[in-house]
């Protein structure tokens, strides 16, 4: 079992940036892809971004390539999602999940997901 624990939503205008965060305990860390999903109220959970087992490899959805940065240390089992120039479009709440050692997209290979953080943006 991997418990996973995001923090670092909140209100912001749209230009904004947040950075969240995701805290893994239980199995190793370091064994485990990572990726960001969100959900935008009355819509279907989509993809962010995905990180490989060792942070060499990340994958982005198009709509925040370039805005949107995934990374990892698994020195402190630590997931992290740097978010500029944020648009309402990116309103939704936030998904950290955890799930064999490649960057995938589909929500269904991953295994453990935490709780959300909401992500709310301003016009």
């Amino acid at each position: 079992q991997v418990q996973l624990v995001e923090s670092g939503g909140g209100l912001v205008q749209a230009g904004a940036s947040l950075r969240l965060s995701c805290a893994a305990s239980g199995r190793t860390f370091s064994n485990y892809a990572m990726g960001w999903f969100r959900q935008a109220p009355g819509k279907e959970r989509e993809f962010v971004a995905a990180i490989s087992w060792s942070g060499g490899s990340t994958k982005y959805a198009d709509s925040v390539k370039g805005r949107f940065t995934i990374s990892r240390d698994n020195a402190k089992n630590t997931l992290y999602l740097q978010m500029n120039s944020l648009k309402p479009e990116d309103t939704g709440v936030y998904y950290c999940a955890a799930g064999g050692g490649t960057a995938q997209i589909l929500a269904t290979y991953y295994a453990y997901w935490g709780q959300g953080t909401q992500v709310t943006v301003s016009s």
